[in-house]
């Protein structure tokens, strides 16, 4: 019984200790709550980040842009055989300089200078037929109009002559390309230039029209294509007809060494479309190469320096934030607040550049700092704007 009695008050224990314990933990969760609040109502404001500001300023630009550019021969072409045959004479070193008209190669000439003399013999025979069948085409009209001869031996006779004639004609002709082919067996320069290195070599055989002799191109005065975007045909199509591109220098290149090219260029040609797939166009500048220091194929830098018609909106260049192509900035909205907007470029000049949209003037621009900062942020500024 006294077991009993013990086991009884045990379980009311146990039980009364579950309720003491729910009760703790039901306590101590309030005050855990209770202390968040407090903690929440007490956490302290935003951080303001400091950054470094500039004002968006108007001024008149002068500065250069610079394109990719790829030296191109006005004048190129390559130099193949026309007839078949032998090489017999080269007259020229490779990568010499020649003259319009100057003999380079010879092909072996013995078969169509032979060419040339039989067709001569066959238009003289066919000459002196013609003149035979002619003073009897004259005679016979004369017995035609007496009766003295019928008139079917006239219309032969007619008719005989006027195959001379073809004759002729086809013997003259058949001079001509004999005379033609002969020609052809000298290959001289279409142009004054630089001729390339030699392709064939004494003895070698060639065919007309396959076989590759050189290649020949101008070198003074030579060109530079580059490409341009699209907006700036109207400016590119100005500097083409200004005389004053050449007198101010406007155009200039770099050498691949990074040597500057010592005399300006004037643009002389412009593509005729755009490109669909870039949004460009090709511009061609041509330059004065007396030194030869130009060579076609050759990679250069080409400077295009202009000066804006009106001001433009300037900021400096380390305000520019780039990401994924799109360029922006951000811009105080009011005296702690930044938000981020993005911005069109234009002409970079030395440390600043021109911007082209997205920007009003006098707007302030955060230059230092951007890189812990998010539209909406709390900033202050650690030191003036500064005023250019």
């Amino acid at each position: 019984m006294k077991e009993l009695k013990t086991t009884k008050n045990t379980v009311k224990m146990t039980s009364m200790n579950k309720h003491s314990l729910a009760a703790m933990l039901l306590a101590g969760a309030g005050l855990v709550a209770a202390c968040n609040n407090q903690q929440q109502r007490q956490a302290p404001p935003q951080q303001a980040l400091p950054v470094t500001t500039a004002p968006v300023t108007e001024e008149m630009v002068v500065g250069t842009n610079n394109y990719p550019g790829n030296v191109v021969a006005l004048n190129e072409t390559e130099l193949r055989a026309e007839v078949s045959g032998y090489i017999t004479g080269i007259f020229v070193t490779d990568g010499a300089s020649v003259s319009k008209g100057q003999k380079l190669y010879e092909i072996d000439r013995t078969r169509y200078a032979a060419d040339v003399e039989q067709a001569k013999s066959n238009l003289a025979i066919a000459e002196a037929n013609l003149a035979r069948l002619q003073r009897d085409v004259e005679r016979y009209r004369k017995l035609a109009e007496q009766d003295a001869i019928a008139k079917q031996t006239l219309d032969y006779a007619e008719t005989d002559f006027n195959n001379a004639q073809a004759q002729v004609a086809s013997a003259r002709a058949a001079l001509t390309t004999a005379q033609t082919n002969l020609n052809r067996s000298v290959i001289i320069a279409p142009f004054s230039g630089t001729i390339g290195i030699s392709q064939v070599r004494m003895g070698a055989l060639v065919s007309a029209g396959s076989t590759l002799l050189n290649s020949i191109s101008s070198v003074d005065p030579i060109a530079v294509d580059f490409p341009i975007n699209e907006r700036e045909i109207p400016h590119f199509s100005t500097l083409r007809r200004s005389d004053a591109v050449l007198r101010d220098s406007l155009i200039s290149i770099t050498l691949p060494g990074g040597q500057a090219y010592p005399y300006p260029g004037k643009i002389i040609a412009m593509d005729r479309a755009v490109n669909r797939n870039t949004g460009t166009i090709t511009v061609r500048a041509s330059f004065t190469n007396p030194d030869e220091l130009l060579r076609a194929g050759m990679a250069t830098t080409v400077h295009v320096r202009n000066q804006s018609e009106s001001k433009q909106l300037v900021i400096p260049y380390r305000a520019i934030i780039e990401q994924l192509g799109q360029t922006s900035v951000y811009v105080l909205t009011d005296s702690s607040t930044v938000e981020q907007r993005g911005v069109r470029l234009g002409l970079k000049v030395a440390d600043r550049v021109v911007i082209n949209e997205g920007l009003s003037s006098g707007e302030q621009v955060v230059t230092d700092g951007t890189i812990n900062l998010r539209p909406g942020a709390k900033v202050q500024v650690t030191q003036p704007a500064e005023k250019k």
